[in-house]
């Protein structure tokens, strides 16, 4: 149980913690709007990213049974995946600070606490990093071992805890941390530090028994 709290958290936080154009839309938006619209708009990320943990735990176990003959070789694949998506990020990071490209967007009025909600939470489930990236997870724990339903339901629980918190702190950071964080250096700060996340992920599970 503790293992799989640890996982989910990680996992989590690894997908969240890069600040990229919805990190970026969501600092601006709290400074336009209030502390709850973007509060909200937090927590239509962490529900994507909660519900696409769900969904690739369902899928991974339903999988994981077709494919139970291949599953050792099939745990290196998702492995090899981690680690081609945290080189990915940190590649793309450097690449764009050095050329000094900050993404910008055109900004419609405000919108409320609901609609802020609903658009972010679109927005993310759009994302196919995210799909990727927890069907790899998914996939390469239940290589490494079964898990039940308990498991499955903490490690759920604990990617959208880890999401839903660091997007709050996005939110509820304002302005000032805002510049810090979606400016050229923050951009590459979280990036490299979710990228360094996704690989420990990666390494625990090459080192996994099984």
């Amino acid at each position: 149980m503790t293992a799989a709290l640890v996982a989910g958290l990680l996992a989590g936080y690894g997908i969240a913690v890069p600040v990229g154009a919805v990190g970026t839309y969501l600092v601006s938006l709290t400074a336009r709007t209030s502390l709850r619209t973007g509060v909200c708009a937090a927590l239509g990320v962490a529900t994507a990213d909660g519900l696409y943990a769900l969904a690739a735990t369902l899928g991974g176990a339903a999988l994981a049974g077709a494919l139970r003959p291949v599953l050792g070789p099939l745990r290196w694949v998702c492995v090899l995946v981690l680690l081609a998506l945290a080189a990915w990020g940190a590649v793309t990071a450097v690449r764009e600070y050095r050329g000094h490209r900050l993404a910008t967007r055109a900004v419609p009025a405000p919108p409320g606490p609901a609609r802020a909600y609903l658009g972010l939470l679109g927005i993310t489930l759009l994302n196919p990093t995210t799909v990727i990236y927890f069907a790899a997870l998914v996939l390469g724990s239940r290589a490494a071992g079964p898990a039940g339903p308990p498991e499955q339901g903490v490690f759920v629980l604990a990617a959208f805890a880890a999401s839903a918190s660091w997007q709050a702190l996005l939110a509820g950071s304002g302005a000032l941390l805002g510049r810090a964080l979606t400016g050229h250096r923050g951009r590459l700060g979280t990036a490299l530090v979710a990228s360094g996340v996704m690989t420990v992920l990666a390494v625990r599970m090459a080192v996994a028994p099984g």
